[in-house]
C-alpha cells in the first residue's frame, strides 16, 4: 500500500472525486459476491472495468477541479488494494490462482504497511506514487479479469488464461520492484530525519 503525497487543495468531504472513490469501495463486497456466489463472471468483470475507469476519473477530476483532499488521498489507494484483495480471495477460493501468488502479493502489502508505519513515526504520512507502482497495479487489474475469463475449456478461455498469467507475472514482479524503490525512498527519508547523510 502506498499513499500519494499530492498537495491538498480542498478540505471538503463530499466532492465528486470522493463520491466516486466511495462508490468504488461500496462495489468491493458486491464484486466478491459476484465472483463467489452466483459466479456471475461477466457482471464481475463489468464492475471491475467500471471501477478501473472511476479510479482514473476521480484522480483526473480532483486535479482538474482543485478538489484534492486528504480523504481522497486515503480512499483511492485503499479502494485499489481492496479490489485486489477481493479478487485474490475470490480467484483463490475458486481454484483459479495458486496460494503462492496470493502470498507474494499480500507479503508485499504487509511490508509496505510496516514501511509506512516507520515513516509515520517521523511525521511522514506517505510516499509519492511513481510510475512503476502504478504500472504494477494496472498489470494486476488487467490480469485478474483475464484469469477469470480463462476459467473454462474453450479456445477463448485458453487465450485469456495465457494473457492473464503474463499480466499477473509482470504485475507481481513490478509490484515487488516498486516496493524496493519505496523502501529506498523511505531509507533516505529516515536517514535525513536522523541527521545522517542518505
Amino acid at each position: 500500500m502506498e499513499v500519494q503525497q499530492t498537495a491538498v487543495t480542498s478540505d471538503r468531504v463530499f466532492t465528486v472525486p470522493n463520491i466516486l472513490s466511495m462508490a468504488r469501495l461500496l462495489g468491493v463486497p458486491l464484486f466478491l459476491w459476484l465472483i463467489l456466489v452466483p459466479q456471475a463472471d461477466g457482471w464481475a468483470i463489468i464492475l471491475l472495468v467500471v471501477s478501473g475507469f472511476t479510479d482514473y476519473l476521480d484522480g483526473y477530476l480532483a486535479r482538474r477541479w482543485n478538489q484534492i483532499t486528504r480523504l481522497g488521498q486515503l480512499l483511492d489507494p485503499v479502494a485499489d488494494r481492496l479490489y485486489i484483495l477481493a479478487t485474490l480471495i475470490g480467484l483463490l477460493i475458486r481454484g483459479i490462482i495458486p496460494w503462492w501468488l496470493v502470498a507474494l502479493l499480500l507479503a508485499r502489502d504487509i511490508l509496505m504497511v510496516v514501511v509506512l508505519a516507520l515513516l509515520k513515526r517521523v511525521g511522514v504520512t506517505g510516499l509519492p506514487v511513481h510510475f512503476i507502482g502504478k504500472a504494477a497495479t494496472f498489470n494486476l487489474l488487467y490480469a485478474f479479469p483475464l484469469l477469470l475469463l480463462g476459467d473454462g475449456s474453450s479456445v477463448f478461455a485458453d487465450i485469456c488464461r495465457v494473457f492473464g498469467w503474463a499480466f499477473a507475472i509482470w504485475g507481481t514482479a513490478l509490484y515487488w520492484w516498486a516496493a524496493v524503490l519505496y523502501i529506498e525512498q523511505a531509507r533516505r527519508i529516515l536517514a535525513v530525519t536522523r541527521g545522517r547523510t542518505p
